[in-house]
């Protein structure tokens, strides 16, 4: 499994599709896969989540939707993965650029930036095939890495512009 598959998995077809049809185009391209490289997606996968769990990216994800959970910045943190390496690189790098990407997933009208267990496909898979799981390995530490960000209003119009600008809160 080189980067380049990894990549070539997790990238989202098509802008628009919602959280469940990422996730089943995901699967449909995992079933074919041997064992091994499903193991070694997963452990992929799992470098790559790591990469992102950072305050400033959680940051982001809450001034898009309001995210105050573990658990909901995991799955957007899989939604940015599923948006492909180059946007996966830059929102790492500076996660204000979100601002910048035109078509989101809406849910009532709403950015829905998440893909529900999309970490999880690759587990899933083995454990179907071979009754065993998979090593568990976490996504990220016990906190993110860096700076805690401020949900104070005046903080978050200057720590994240373009965001603020595209999501008022």
């Amino acid at each position: 499994m080189t980067e380049t598959d990894f990549w070539a998995l997790v990238t989202r077809e098509q802008p628009g599709l919602s959280s469940d049809e990422v996730a089943q185009q995901l699967r449909k391209k995992l079933q074919p896969l041997d064992d091994e490289s499903l193991k070694a997606f997963d452990k992929m996968m799992g470098q790559q989540l790591r990469r992102s769990y950072l305050w400033s990216v959680w940051g982001a994800a809450y001034i898009i939707t309001g995210c105050d959970s573990d658990y909901g910045f995991a799955e957007f943190r899989c939604f940015l993965l599923s948006l492909g390496q180059q946007w996966y690189d830059k929102v790492v790098a500076n996660p204000d650029c979100l601002a910048e990407l035109v078509q989101w997933p809406l849910v009532d009208d709403y950015a829905y930036p998440f893909v529900e267990d999309y970490d999880l496909i690759a587990g899933q898979i083995y454990e179907d095939r071979t009754g065993h799981e998979l090593p568990f390995v976490p996504s990220g530490q016990n906190t993110p890495v860096g700076k805690k960000f401020s949900t104070k209003p005046k903080l978050m119009r200057q720590t994240y512009p373009l965001l603020s600008a595209r999501f008022p809160f």
